[in-house]
């Protein structure tokens, strides 16, 4: 079958069911006058080594309300993505809901802020990683138009990680129980790993 994304009104399910699995940028910030904000997103991913460098896409406007996540690291520039695990998927999905922006989803999910290293807005302390992020860019996607998106790429300043699921070389992919979203209603976890050694070109 052959699909024109622009002749198929719901070529946005396709395309979260087909680019599989999503890690998810559970992202807590913060504004100015100091409400919290916490949102998962998952068009989420590394993008750079060397600085330290993340990507996630925003929506720039639910409905007629700007997105409190976006609208706050613009703001300030900074922002926690933190990850989610089987422990903490309930609480994240809670926080899916557009509520209004004086609302703080921590309460919301019961989850728990714990101060960051280097930046204002709070980590989830129940989170096993959370990276501290300052903002680097915003690239506009659709600029202008109600379905305007971000592209936030943000710089890792700080890193905080379990012990339990770090040996000081090793991280416990496994252990870690990350979850990962798919298309609909659907999730997934690292159930199973495989090995691939990365192959070197000899001349």
């Amino acid at each position: 079958m052959k699909i024109d994304p622009k002749g198929q009104d719901n070529f946005f399910n396709i395309l979260k069911a087909v680019v599989i699995p999503r890690p998810i940028a559970f992202i807590s910030s913060q504004s100015k006058s100091g409400l919290l904000n916490l949102a998962p997103f998952s068009f989420f991913n590394g993008v750079c080594y060397i600085p330290p460098t993340i990507s996630v896409s925003i929506a720039r406007y639910a409905g007629s309300k700007a997105k409190d996540s976006l609208a706050n690291i613009e703001e300030t520039g900074e922002f926690v993505v933190n990850l989610v695990n089987k422990d903490i998927a309930e609480a994240m999905n809670k926080t899916a809901a557009e509520y209004p922006t004086e609302v703080n989803e921590f309460e919301v999910a019961g989850l728990t802020p714990a101060a960051s290293e280097l930046i204002m807005p709070p980590r989830v302390s129940e989170s096993p990683v959370s990276l501290e992020c300052r903002l680097k860019q915003v690239v506009p996607i659709n600029e202008g138009k109600r379905t305007e998106c971000g592209l936030v790429i943000a710089e890792v300043v700080y890193c905080h990680i379990k012990g339990e699921f770090f040996d000081g070389r090793h991280v416990d992919m496994k252990g870690l129980e990350i979850v990962g979203r798919l298309g609909g209603h659907s999730y997934c976890d690292v159930g199973s790993l495989f090995e691939m050694k990365l192959p070197i070109y000899k001349n």
